[in-house]
């Protein structure tokens, strides 16, 4: 606790107040019944290839919504409302899901992937999510969530290198520290799965054709008792290929090298794709990963990038800017899907894993931090549930959770401190609760919802969810000068892909291959 005591008292008053944190939210549009819509991306929306905080993730079907950076939650949450309601409106008669489970689903190849247009990089967009689309099945890919963008302003490092006693350059010190806090994460990260996973069952659909563990719950839904976040679990965001890469996040060059392997050898399933067919392309390329987003984690070290620009190139070039937090469910207790008492709790947990210390990964701690996160996917309620620690001893989850809270209390107590308020001390009371009592947690309020509610049906639980967050949204008043703004950023975002088309001077097949041999700024690693 000494370092943690030293570095939190370090870092200046203003820091504290005003983090910077960003949302993006992903949600399935569908119809009245909670059928996934086969329409395309509302015009009335923009171009989701252009459009700063309104997009869409794998499918034309899923919108995911943007903040832009803000140093308060209530401004990132009060931002991500405004663009709520302008979806709403946007989207005529649909609903947003309201859950990070899929919705009703039509037939595999009817899933309709996202469309960004005729210039380069909308096809290559487009090219990347049917390589997804061959490699996973579509299916996987409508899972949605909620991502968290977290970094600190830029005051706090001179602090922290000081009262580290580090000399060197800022920007390396910067990049250890950012990537011991997600070491850190990734050890615990099993924590956040437990407090806050909401996905505990399915609809059968998601899972007809496939080998899994689930029981059947009410008609036509598929559960796991103690489950917390099966979109963690085994039928979730996972990869048996990607698995074998064991990316080391020990520092910036070892991450960058041992990616790089996934990024630049074939691996045979995928040769076997192929690229190219005679109406188009399967994939973007043969290799393990097409391009760096395709690696799937709890957390990501993540950098801006340009125009063209490879993002391993740039955290090559310009270090770690934020982390990117992939982890968190949608809750369907909230319209906006994820709560502001879960945003003051992350905060705190994220400054925990930046300021304690953090040991080296290794192939074998990197094995045990994802089987602690699918233990707590699949049976994180479950009272015999026991971890297994980094030394080797295996502990039950409520001590091991209690442990991590009482070294947080500091954090959220500083960080009270600096906003003259309680409501940081207060989510870690309710993180407290939640963890002596498993039926607190959001997976448990979504199951006794279902049985008392709606007769176990995952299907009827989620649609009435969605109706109501929509009637809500829509009941709030929007000023007209956010209306305006939004149309203007509407016909901004169209301009913008029309000027990308027309601009164009290459042919796809010479732009995607000069993309894909981007110099990534490191070199492959094949020993890693």
């Amino acid at each position: 606790m000494k370092s943690l005591q030293i570095r939190l008292a370090a870092l200046p008053a203003g820091v504290l107040g005003h983090l910077n944190r960003g949302v993006e939210r992903e949600s399935l549009r569908v119809d009245d019944t909670g059928t996934l819509s086969l329409r395309a991306h509302p015009a009335s929306l923009g171009s989701a290839l252009t459009h700063p905080n309104i997009t869409t993730d794998f499918s034309e079907a899923q919108i995911e919504m943007v903040t832009d950076v803000h140093p308060s939650i209530e401004a990132c949450l009060g931002q991500l409302r405004q663009i709520h309601q302008l979806v709403y409106r946007g989207i005529g008669d649909e609903l947003l899901w309201s859950t990070s489970m899929p919705c009703r689903l039509p037939a595999d190849d009817e899933i309709p992937i996202g469309q960004y247009g005729g210039s380069n990089i909308g096809r290559l967009k487009t090219v990347y999510r049917y390589g997804l689309s061959h490699r996973y099945g579509r299916r996987m890919q409508t899972i949605s969530g909620v991502h968290y963008n977290f970094s600190l302003p830029e005051q706090a490092w001179p602090a922290l290198q000081a009262a580290d006693g580090a000399s060197g350059d800022l920007l390396d010190y910067q990049n250890q520290a950012y990537f011991g806090l997600i070491r850190n994460f990734r050890r615990h990260s099993w924590l956040l799965l437990y407090l806050f996973g909401a996905s505990p069952a399915v609809c059968g659909s998601f899972v007809a054709g496939r080998t899994h563990r689930l029981q059947p719950l009410g008609d036509g839904s598929m559960y796991l008792p103690h489950g917390t976040s099966m979109r963690m679990g085994p039928l979730g965001y996972q990869s048996d290929a990607q698995a074998a890469l064991a990316v080391s996040y020990n520092d910036l060059a070892g991450y960058a090298r041992t990616l790089t392997r996934g990024l630049t050898q074939p691996y045979p399933p995928y040769v076997d794709i192929g690229i190219r067919e005679a109406e188009g392309y399967r994939q973007l390329n043969t290799t393990l990963l097409q391009i760096e987003n395709e690696f799937y984690g709890t957390i990501r070290p993540k950098q801006r990038v340009r125009p063209g620009e490879r993002p391993l190139r740039a955290l090559s070039e310009r270090g770690v800017e934020y982390v990117e937090v992939r982890c968190l469910d949608i809750d369907p207790f909230t319209p906006l899907g994820l709560a502001a008492e879960t945003a003051r709790f992350v905060d705190t947990f994220l400054l925990h894993c930046l300021l304690t210390e953090a040991p080296n990964d290794s192939p074998e701690s990197i094995r045990v931090d994802g089987a602690n996160q699918l233990a707590t996917a699949e049976r994180g309620r479950a009272p015999d549930l026991h971890l297994q620690r980094p030394d080797g001893r295996r502990q039950s989850l409520r001590d091991w959770g209690h442990e991590i809270l009482t070294q947080c209390a500091p954090i959220a107590a500083a960080i009270d401190g600096a906003q003259s308020g309680s409501l940081y001390r207060d989510a870690l009371a309710t993180a407290r609760q939640r963890l002596d009592d498993p039926g607190l947690t959001p997976s448990a309020r979504v199951l006794a919802t279902m049985h008392n509610d709606w007769q176990d049906s995952y299907q009827s639980f989620a649609l009435d969810r969605s109706i109501r967050h929509r009637r809500e949204m829509l009941a709030l008043p929007l000023a007209p000068a956010v209306v305006a703004a939004h149309e203007e950023a509407v016909a901004r975002s169209l301009r913008e892909q029309q000027a990308l088309e027309a601009a164009d001077q290459t042919d796809f097949e010479t732009y995607r291959r000069n993309y894909m041999t981007q110099d990534l700024g490191c070199a492959a690693d094949s020993a890693a």
